[in-house]
């Protein structure tokens, strides 16, 4: 029994990680209807953001550093909100409606941050920064000399050209003197860890039972994001606004609600999510590019089975998804059943699934069988992405 329940333990935990990235998901695809795939590169952005956070603070040494945790989460929550937002004004705000054109747009976006990640370095950050700051500096000069002028445009693209090709020749020119502080990458391709602070290492012991602690911390804020999550939408006015723009969009702008804004607004939050689910995958293994890809089909999964947009169907799904999928692949299951007898055709079932790969299988071929009796999840979708 005290194995069953360690089981039933860790993948709650499991199951908490998934719940905090499926809300995000769920927030952006359900509400805006919106196909975000690089929601797990958000997430990892969170988790590198956790690793920096963390080497900052050892540098403070002890106790500043098992402090560092608290900053890691609203650091974590801000870069994978920034990226989101950045995400949604450049790009997925000229696809809505369009949801093929979407998932391109974002799956390819999710392999230039998995490739930044490996990549960056000083004179990446400087290209990056003397591009940002001519073009878009550039920009608001001309439209606030030109006006509405015809020109504009032309004149922009001009820009854009010119600053590249200072940019680029700056990066070039700083990479010749072969400096190991401006070329070295800051993470590169191989995977790094993050520590979990003192006071969250070991663990309680219920009998022959151990709980760790990191587990813990990680349901506890997951219950926080459930509670920040309930309290902005159904107890603010930003909540009836975004609720509202999901119901009929084009009624609140006739209502003077800023749609636009509105739209930024909650692909900010849905990616601010990710990175506080990123943050606590870090402490569950090693950090990696492709840390996001490990987890996005699952909360992909977890969307579509509980109902898309729906807050209770998000979180019986991930419960029902994560639990299964760590007591099958853990190998808890054939613990229940005796080698020999009646249950034996049992016990080999569960023994020929019970890796991480095979679960997996297992568990999609369950979710495929339960959407052909639910096609729309424990919970019908409704609002805009019910009429895609």
């Amino acid at each position: 029994m005290s194995v069953l329940l360690e089981g039933i333990f860790n993948g709650l935990s499991t199951s908490s990680v998934l719940l905090i990235a499926a809300l995000g998901l769920a927030i952006v695809f359900g509400l805006m209807g919106v196909i975000n795939l690089a929601h797990g590169e958000l997430m990892m952005l969170g988790a590198y953001s956790t690793f920096v956070v963390q080497n900052l603070f050892q540098g403070f040494g002890d106790p500043w550093f098992d402090l560092y945790i608290f900053a890691a989460l609203p650091v974590a929550f801000l870069v994978a909100a920034i990226a989101g937002l950045v995400l949604e004004r450049q790009v997925i705000r000229y696809l809505y409606g369009r949801p093929l054109e979407t998932l391109l747009a974002t799956w390819g976006v999710s392999l230039i941050l998995q490739q930044f990640v490996r990549s960056v370095n000083w004179i990446m950050v400087l290209v990056v920064g003397i591009f940002l700051l001519l073009y878009f500096g550039g920009t608001w000069l001309i439209k606030r000399q030109a006006g509405g002028k015809p020109w504009l445009g032309k004149a922009q693209v001009v820009l854009f050209f010119l600053s590249v090709a200072i940019a680029s020749i700056s990066g070039f020119a700083v990479a010749q003197g072969n400096s190991p502080l401006w070329n070295r990458a800051w993470f590169g391709a191989r995977n790094v860890n993050v520590s979990a602070p003192t006071w969250l290492r070991g663990g309680f012991a219920i009998g022959t039972f151990q709980i760790p602690s990191t587990r813990i911390f990680i349901i506890f804020l997951t219950l926080l994001c459930l509670l920040a999550v309930y309290l902005i939408f159904y107890r603010s006015n930003w909540g009836l606004r975004i609720r509202s723009v999901t119901q009929n969009r084009g009624m609140s702008a006739c209502l003077g609600i800023p749609t636009g804004q509105v739209d930024a607004l909650t692909f900010a939050l849905g990616s601010g999510l990710a990175g506080i689910a990123g943050c606590a995958i870090s402490f569950l293994g090693a950090v990696g590019p492709n840390i996001g890809q490990n987890y996005i089909i699952n909360t992909f999964m977890v969307v579509v089975v509980g109902g898309v947009g729906n807050l209770l169907g998000t979180i019986i799904a991930s419960l029902a998804i994560g639990v299964s999928s760590d007591l099958i692949g853990s190998g808890t299951l054939i613990r229940l059943f005796p080698p020999e007898g009646v249950l034996q055709p049992l016990y080999e079932f569960f023994t020929f699934f019970a890796t991480t790969s095979m679960a997996r299988v297992l568990v999609f071929a369950l979710i495929i069988l339960f959407l052909q009796i639910k096609p729309a999840g424990i919970f019908p979708p409704k609002g805009r992405t019910a009429e895609l």
